[in-house]
């Protein structure tokens, strides 16, 4: 089933989503005062309609849940996190050009089944998140 929209995930969903998810899962972590933020978002809408059966898109307020972006570092909005086996392998900060994005969904869409395989599993469970 293809995901067609971009999922504004809250930290109960956090770690079953992203860090437990078996798919590849693409973040972004935005702020909704952000313009870069507000300008790119049509880009990321239209790569989550395109590559939603291979990726899972989600969006994560900084605002709301600035300890996870603490967690891994996010400093400013926008920035985007592929994540595979449950970490971060691919990151992108700042006013990205949307083809950049592109080619980063492209290369991990490609590559997603060799990363995942190559990712060692987290077994802990994260107090804090719900």
């Amino acid at each position: 089933m293809a995901q067609d929209i971009l999922i504004d995930i809250i930290d109960t969903d956090w770690e079953k989503t992203v860090e437990r998810n078996e798919k590849p899962v693409f973040v972004m972590f935005y702020s909704p005062s952000c313009p870069h933020c507000i300008s790119i978002m049509p880009s990321v809408e239209e790569l989550t309609r395109d590559f939603g059966t291979e990726v899972i898109f989600v969006k994560l307020n900084l605002l709301q849940y600035d300890y996870i972006g603490e967690r891994y570092g996010v400093m400013s909005t926008p920035s985007f996190f592929f994540f595979c086996g449950g970490k971060p392998v691919q990151i992108r900060v700042g006013a990205v050009f949307p083809p950049m994005l592109k080619k980063m969904v492209e290369e991990m869409v490609t590559r997603g089944e060799e990363c995942r395989l190559a990712s060692s599993e987290w077994k802990y469970e994260i107090t804090g998140y719900g």
